[in-house]
């Protein structure tokens, strides 16, 4: 009897454990139809990172979804609060709590779109999402930030660095928010670095995630084990389309950031952060992997498929790392007194702000020079064989580029100037470097 009835509990687990990978099977996974349709539901009226508020309030006031004002910035803009669904599971996300992280505002604006088009095969998603959860955004929580294209809030307060004193309007109201609210979940959405690598490699860490730790130990709870769960959802969906651009921020615990303080509050807090990806100045492809990222987050939190995920997985992810340059170039010569010298070039381009924030130029300082051998370029040459020469030395390329005083350097090429000179070979010039570009 005792042999039966262990045989019986034996049958009825593997009947469970098939019938719940029968249950997970069933899960459609929509990220590669949310990838090949994303034009579909892309938000046209915004194509570049430094739009303002007022590009933004139109487009919200015309959504026929229930919004409000939820408060205003220190300067008087409006932050409006977006709901959508009427599940049990409360989800807030919020963006651009620094002004000059725009990408996840513009990926929002595409999912407010997405979820009011219907008969496109994503019904079933739309309803799923709607059905199981009720869904709070706040795009742009630091619009006077976004005015000036700068982190700071207008009082130059990181407002990611004031969940203790709430001094900025914009972050007592997101801690109101919390606090009336009580979302299951919450998405933090920021930009970061372009120069982060996915751990020690050359490939530059486009979309990374966090799990916000709650304390200094970097403990493990219910609460954040269930963000990094969602966190492997949206990472496993995005491998699909940047394979080895994915990357893990650092969890050190910040006792004065949102992110580490919502999870103590008790929300499951995901972190996601826009970094690079080569060619996209503008970040619209980052736009629409952040798209998908999110959707996809919100279906396994709807249906929670989450649950399948463990802690290898999200372990698995590198951390991000810095060892990359904008522009990397290997094995130059340097000509001193008659003594060659080989050295490795890294450079970085810096973007400063135009008037009014509305554009940018680009300034390039020479940020190391020597053994560069253990890091890497987002775009390299290999200047073997060629040596650095001062512009000053080819008067007729100087006449061709029209070149100003102040970037025509003397014969030095120090750290810390901006990168104007040639890689020739003899006098026959190879490549040009002006203000870092390669010319």
């Amino acid at each position: 009897m005792v042999l039966l009835h262990k045989r019986l509990t034996f049958v009825a687990t593997v009947y469970f454990i098939l019938a719940s990978m029968s249950l997970v099977a069933q899960t459609p996974d929509f990220s590669k139809s949310l990838f090949d349709k994303y034009d579909t539901y892309k938000e046209t009226a915004i194509t570049h990172r430094r739009f303002k508020h007022k590009d933004l309030v139109p487009l919200i006031q015309k959504l026929p979804f229930e919004k409000q004002v939820a408060g205003k910035s220190f300067e008087g803009r409006d932050l409006y609060q977006i709901k959508l669904g009427n599940g049990p599971i409360k989800v807030l996300l919020w963006s651009q709590m620094h002004g000059d992280e725009p990408t996840a505002t513009m990926a929002l604006l595409d999912i407010f779109r997405f979820f009011q088009a219907k008969n496109d095969g994503f019904d079933e998603l739309r309803q799923s999402i709607l059905a199981n959860t009720t869904l709070y955004f706040v795009p742009m929580l630091n619009p006077d930030g976004a005015e000036r294209y700068q982190r700071r809030t207008a009082t130059e307060i990181d407002m990611n660095r004031d969940a203790l004193r709430f001094q900025t309007p914009e972050g007592a109201l997101l801690k109101k928010l919390q606090d009336d609210l009580k979302p299951e979940f919450s998405f933090n959405l920021h930009d970061k670095n372009t120069r982060y690598s996915a751990g020690k490699s050359g490939k530059q860490a486009t979309v990374s995630f966090l799990a916000t730790s709650f304390d200094v130990e970097r403990s493990w709870n219910p609460t954040r084990t269930r963000a990094m769960q969602v966190i492997c959802s949206m990472s496993e969906a995005l491998q699909n389309f940047i394979p080895g651009h994915l990357g893990r921020w650092n969890d050190e615990h910040e006792p004065r950031a949102f992110g580490d303080n919502v999870a103590k509050w008790g929300s499951s807090l995901i972190l996601i952060e826009s970094g690079g990806y080569k060619d996209d100045v503008e970040k619209q492809f980052i736009r629409k992997l952040n798209f998908v990222a999110i959707l996809t987050g919100l279906q396994s939190i709807a249906e929670k498929s989450y649950t399948n995920y463990t802690l290898a997985t999200y372990e698995a992810l590198p951390n991000n790392e810095r060892y990359l340059f904008d522009v990397l170039i290997r094995n130059a010569a340097f000509d001193y007194k008659g003594k060659i010298v080989i050295k490795d070039i890294g450079i970085d381009l810096i973007e400063k702000n135009t008037k009014n924030a509305t554009g940018f130029t680009i300034k390039s300082v020479i940020e190391e020079m020597g053994d560069l051998s253990t890091f890497w370029g987002i775009k390299e040459i290999d200047a073997t064989g060629l040596q650095v020469r001062p512009l000053v030395d080819f008067p007729d390329l100087i006449k061709a580029h029209a070149l100003s005083k102040e970037v025509i350097q003397d014969k030095d090429i120090n750290l810390d100037e901006q990168a104007n000179f040639v890689l020739a070979k003899g006098n026959e010039v190879k490549y040009v470097i002006l203000n870092g570009q390669i010319k």
